[in-house]
């Protein structure tokens, strides 16, 4: 072979591997661009967002509570109860429903239906249902400090008076005043005293109830 044959093969095996070289190096550039991840970035997440009160029982499937009225037949948490009466409450633009309960026990007990504004400005407003079960007092008044009721210490969270009107058979005036004093413990428990128009303070103890814990079993005719 030729000294000219020998440099043009040369020439050919060296023009191939630079061909050679520059591919591989094109696709590994590829392939590290594609799997390249960009820096992260600190993400905020926030809450969920209480849902609008027009949503809160219609949309789970399940019985709305501000649709109870006196005379109605429920089951409350699994207890049915008959709505034997009502106290409609207003204290300076804020309303809520108390319905008082039979339950076939000797025992008072009442549920709260509240429209409640969000704890932060702009929230949604939301539904709060409370079911009280009295508990006994035996004289005690409600201070504007801590109180100690059955070995648990409750803290004052808000106290005033409001106007209500009867419905039903409550064992209360048509119309009146209704004192209030609520008291919240460290672990989130409720406590209430009340009284209507200078009579004895009344205190009980509140159990939040989740979405769905109510069924309207039958309406009053």
């Amino acid at each position: 072979m030729s000294m000219t044959s020998w440099v043009v093969l040369g020439l050919s095996i060296a023009t191939v591997l630079l061909l050679l070289g520059a591919f591989v190096a094109t696709m590994r550039q590829d392939r590290r661009g594609r799997s390249a991840t960009p820096p992260s970035e600190d993400v905020v997440v926030q809450s969920p967002m209480p849902a609008p009160v027009s949503m809160q029982a219609h949309a789970g499937g399940y019985d709305d509570p501000r649709e109870i009225r006196v005379g109605d037949r429920i089951d409350v948490h699994g207890v049915r109860s008959e709505v034997l009466g009502a106290l409609h409450v207003a204290l300076q633009g804020q309303q809520w429903t108390e319905y008082l309960l039979d339950d076939g026990s000797r025992r008072a007990r009442w549920l709260t239906v509240e429209i409640r504004q969000g704890l932060v400005s702009g929230d949604p407003p939301h539904l709060e249902v409370l079911v009280w079960t009295e508990v006994p007092t035996q004289g005690m008044i409600p201070a504007k400090s801590m109180i100690i009721m059955e070995g648990v210490e409750f803290f004052p969270v808000d106290r005033g008076t409001a106007a209500f009107r009867s419905e039903g058979e409550t064992g209360h005036p048509d119309r009146g005043l209704l004192d209030f004093a609520d008291y919240r413990a460290a672990d989130g428990r409720l406590l209430s005293f009340e009284r209507v128009q200078g009579a004895k303070w009344m205190a009980s103890y509140a159990q939040p109830l989740p979405p769905g814990s109510i069924t309207i079993i039958s309406h009053a005719s």
